[in-house]
């Protein structure tokens, strides 16, 4: 019997060595210790932050989810916010993309190994060709990204001046492109910004695009070249047919549901004084696009979430758990395991043994993958309908016995023209803020808008965060 003899030194090697998913995990885990542990130093911060506050926010940049414990606009320095947008970026394209990118910025030549983590990273069928991918998914990243940005900084300049302005725009440009949600406005994201065409149009655009994923990005403009290339030889409609088959998917599945989610937020929301019951036709439309486009895990808002009808919360959830496509920045359980769904359960109404698509036939073993995902994933759309955006309108602090929710808008004052809000008061009052400054009045409202005090409170200790 011929006796096998491995090296010591190799087999421990092997046993050592990681698998893709393996390291994608502990990639993710360093960058948000480290980024967290940035945020928690003094020279990220204007005021003390807790480390869980810190790594929190790590942790929603990193995994591009939108929500936060603090107002990034108020609590973080210019370095904060850097540092925030470097985690967005490594979140939105990925740890092995950005660690290749680095390698090849050093100009070093990556590994089959490396090669071999990225066509897994990115769930692709093949490893030729990965650094030329890796390659042209940052330089159409930067585009898109820098061409959103100037779009922002035009409306942003006009606001906050040149240097400002500038820098918001690549902050929005790049936290939109990544479906990050996260913003420097404030407490209301871009609500603020509900009628401007510049800021919705641009934010629905950088969403949309970067969740279609690299590769139909790459089908679509090599389908384009060739028409250019064979014009007048061709029908319009080969520009599609010749597509690939995620391709089709991807398109035909965005495109019905972002028109899907339009059409229902405009019916749902048309007469809601709370969101845009009082805008023009126009503006309502664009409105519903936008909430069509955002839920989809991008985490932006340009109307109040808490004020969203039943119906248009269960539509929300319905789109975050959807998502976006196959290797793009968006979560859910992608568009094309939706598709997959929908077909399978139209073939066996159908009494079909198999799933077809475009008059292709899917593996069993895809569609089993498929409902598997779908039992199993988690949205990160990144709303908090207590407070109606990804930002915190203002800090949820705890639950009273009574079930009521208390309001934390930082300030150890708060005052109604002048006269003390008293927790112990029945009436029923809400804090707002009102500026980066931290001011805030409060004010009686209305059933949509009220948070009910409970008698027999004490001073404000709720408003302190001590509850």
């Amino acid at each position: 019997m011929r006796k096998i003899h491995i090296d010591e030194e190799e087999w421990a090697a092997r046993k050592l060595r990681l698998s893709t998913m393996q390291i994608v995990a502990l990639g993710f885990m360093g960058i948000i210790l480290a980024g967290g542990l940035l945020l928690w130093l003094p020279f990220s911060n204007r005021q003390p932050i807790s480390f869980l506050d810190a790594l929190f926010t790590a942790v929603t940049c990193v995994c591009v989810t939108g929500l936060v414990t603090v107002v990034p606009a108020t609590q973080f320095t210019l370095i904060g916010k850097g540092i925030m947008l470097v985690l967005i970026q490594i979140g939105g394209l990925g740890v092995i993309a950005c660690t290749s990118a680095f390698f090849l910025l050093l100009r070093k030549k990556i590994s089959f190994r490396g090669r071999q983590m990225i066509s897994q990273s990115y769930g692709l069928d093949t490893m030729s060709g990965m650094v030329k991918f890796i390659i042209r998914v940052l330089k159409g990243t930067f585009t898109v990204e820098a061409i959103g940005a100037v779009f922002y900084s035009i409306r942003f300049v006009q606001d906050y001046g040149v240097v400002k302005g500038v820098g918001y725009g690549i902050f929005h440009s790049v936290s939109a492109f990544c479906n990050a949600g996260v913003d420097l406005l404030g407490s209301n994201s871009l609500i603020g910004y509900a009628g401007s065409p510049l800021i919705n149009f641009t934010t629905i655009l950088l969403i949309v695009v970067s969740g279609l994923g690299f590769p139909v990005w790459y089908d679509i403009l090599g389908n384009i070249k060739k028409a250019v290339r064979e014009r007048g030889t061709r029908p319009l409609k080969w520009l599609f047919t010749r597509l690939e088959l995620q391709s089709k998917v991807v398109l035909v599945m965005t495109g019905s549901l972002i028109l899907f989610g339009t059409v229902l937020f405009f019916l749902l929301e048309y007469s809601n004084p709370a969101t845009m019951g009082e805008f023009s036709v126009t503006k309502k439309l664009m409105a519903s696009l936008f909430q069509s486009v955002t839920t989809r895990t991008a985490g932006f808002a340009a109307v109040s979430q808490s004020a969203l009808r039943p119906g248009s919360r269960l539509l929300g959830c319905l789109l975050m758990f959807i998502g976006g496509s196959p290797t793009g920045t968006a979560g859910g359980i992608k568009t094309t395991t939706a598709a997959m769904l929908v077909l399978t359960v139209i073939s066996v109404l159908r009494g079909r043994k198999d799933t077809e698509c475009f008059n292709r036939k899917i593996d069993e073993t895809v569609v089993r993958s498929g409902i598997t995902i779908s039992l199993d994933v988690r949205s990160d759309g990144a709303y908090d309908l207590r407070t109606g955006t990804g930002f915190p309108e203002s800090d949820v602090r705890g639950d009273f016995s009574d079930g009521n929710r208390r309001v934390d808008s930082r300030p150890d004052t708060v005052s109604v023209q002048g006269e003390s809000c008293r927790a112990d008061d029945p009436d029923v009052y809400r804090t707002d803020r009102t500026g980066d400054d931290g001011t805030c009045i409060c004010r009686k409202g209305g059933e949509n808008d009220t948070f009910p005090f409970s008698p027999g409170r004490k001073n404000y200790d709720w408003i302190r965060g001590k509850i």
